[in-house]
């Protein structure tokens, strides 16, 4: 099982990103699935989360109106699009699989994670 997170890069203050995760081996219409991000020389935080079937989301207080989580079941793939983006959001992003179906902001709620894809944003 694996998931694969791609479009990180670098981008100015104020600009866009989506962010893409894809599964091979698990069927992510099961579970809930989250972003997390580490920034250097701290802990993985929480950034957004998003239910089985999509209808329920929830978002870190930093990012909330700016950050969008969705999912595309059929395509086995989910999107944390990113705008107004910040210099304070430079990590590198990772996707995660839940262990239920429910939203979770833990990292304990989740058992299968990404690689991580760097993203950095310059003032």
């Amino acid at each position: 099982v694996q998931l694969q997170a791609s479009g990180g890069g670098l981008v100015q203050a104020g600009g866009s990103l989506r962010l893409s995760c894809a599964a091979s081996g698990r069927t992510l219409s099961s579970y809930a699935m989250g972003w997390f991000r580490q920034a250097p020389g701290k802990e993985r935080d929480f950034v957004a989360t998003i239910s089985w079937s999509g209808g329920s989301t929830y978002y870190a207080g930093s990012v909330k109106g700016r950050f969008t989580i969705s999912r595309d079941n059929a395509k086995n793939t989910v999107y944390l699009q990113m705008n107004s983006l910040k210099p304070e959001d430079t990590a590198v992003y990772y996707c995660a699989s839940g262990i239920t179906q429910s939203i979770a902001t833990s990292r304990v709620s989740y058992d299968i994670w990404g690689q991580g894809t760097l993203v950095t944003v310059s003032s």
